[in-house]
């Protein structure tokens, strides 16, 4: 909690007691059971944690970019998982209060942000992941109407649940033409695939999402016609802290199951924490700990802000924050020895719950391209 303000270290505190409480406990079983813990996030919605970045005239906490990354990392040591898909939720309803019309505002945020309904982020396809730009999802306008066909694949909550944000290709090829449109579940020509296995992950179901003759009003349409790709990019940049956030709090748990696994095993007579290389080990996990941690709340700052450097800030955070929170998950795993294995001890959990961020959200190759263009290219 360094740097933070007296408000910021409340959130953090509401946060961190709401995961150790309601989260953690039921971590392994909703792990196991593939449980997508419904109630226990409306909960949570109930202290503001359903559209955090969303203006309080239709349900939100308008709160910033940096308490948002305060509250998803203290959430993650609890359960990453489940934080992760309440991070694709917030960034779904941000999505529809800044891009949506006051009709569409007021219809959908109010439901989403008490989490009496849930969201999820419609982008990537079969045949288009880094490469979101080719997407062939088409909605053809009618009237007023759009005849939606295609698929989406990987989509966090699809099937369970009750707003899908979609970009499909309502122009010509590449960015400029595809629009963003909010399909409802129950809408006729919506359907699903079945419930991927994963291995992490598990407290959310992840399947494909498929539309055929999918009939969408015009009135759900995001934006203009052609505005998508910007909506999906502008919705990423803070995707990518919060899925950095969610790595965060993963890391966090991890280092404090480690050093007291370290402190409690004993070995050639003397307990772990007595050994020097692990100490070393210890120490390196805690420094890039706090290293990934302000990196992450300096991109965040940088969105909230609207700098211009804000999107290879996040880009940056994102890269780095996800792997070197992966790299100290995977250790602590290591210093547990064979316990660290078994599904009885948490830290193999978050092992596999954060293995999956240095794909999404815009894999980590992607990250090092945009870092890469913003310097060459400005």
């Amino acid at each position: 909690s360094a740097g933070l303000s007296e408000e910021q270290k409340e959130f953090q505190k509401v946060a961190l007691d709401f995961a150790a409480k309601e989260m953690a406990p039921h971590m392994a079983e909703w792990d196991d059971k593939e449980i997508f813990p419904v109630e226990t996030m409306r909960k949570a919605a109930q202290l503001g944690f359903g559209g955090i970045y969303v203006k309080p005239d239709v349900g939100g906490s308008g709160l910033s970019r940096l308490d948002t990354s305060i509250i998803f990392e203290a959430l993650s040591t609890g359960c990453t998982s489940t934080t992760a898909y309440m991070s694709i939720h917030n960034m779904c309803v941000w999505m529809v209060d800044t891009f949506g019309n006051e009709e569409q505002r007021r219809r959908f945020c109010p439901a989403l942000c008490s989490m009496e309904k849930f969201a999820s982020y419609c982008l990537t396809e079969p045949g288009s992941g880094s490469d979101a730009a080719s997407l062939l999802t088409s909605a053809q306008r009618k009237g007023d109407t759009y005849v939606l066909n295609g698929s989406k694949a990987f989509i966090s909550g699809g099937g369970d649940t009750d707003v899908y944000v979609v970009m499909c290709r309502t122009g010509g090829p590449g960015p400029k033409g595809i629009s963003c449109l909010v399909v409802e579940k129950g809408t006729p020509g919506l359907s699903f695939g079945k419930k991927e296995k994963k291995v992490g992950w598990n407290s959310q179901p992840t399947r494909a999402v498929i539309f055929e003759d999918c009939i969408v009003p015009v009135g759900n349409r995001l934006g203009a016609e052609g505005q998508g790709f910007s909506i999906a990019m502008k919705g990423l940049n803070g995707g990518r802290i919060n899925i950095a956030s969610c790595s965060l709090g993963a890391a966090h748990a991890s280092v404090l199951l480690a050093q007291e696994h370290l402190t409690v095993r004993k070995q050639f007579g003397e307990p772990l924490a007595n050994n020097q290389y692990l100490q070393f080990r210890l120490a390196e996990m805690a420094t890039r700990l706090v290293a990934a941690r302000l990196m992450v709340r300096n991109a965040a700052r940088a969105l909230q802000e609207g700098r211009e450097d804000a999107a290879a800030l996040c880009s940056m955070a994102k890269l780095f924050a996800t792997d070197e929170c992966f790299a100290i998950c995977n250790q602590a795993l290591q210093m547990h020895g064979g316990y660290g294995y078994l599904k009885d001890y948490a830290v193999q959990q978050f092992v596999r719950d954060t293995r999956v961020h240095q794909i999404l959200e815009g894999t980590n190759e992607v990250m090092r391209m945009i870092v890469a263009r913003n310097l060459l290219h400005g």
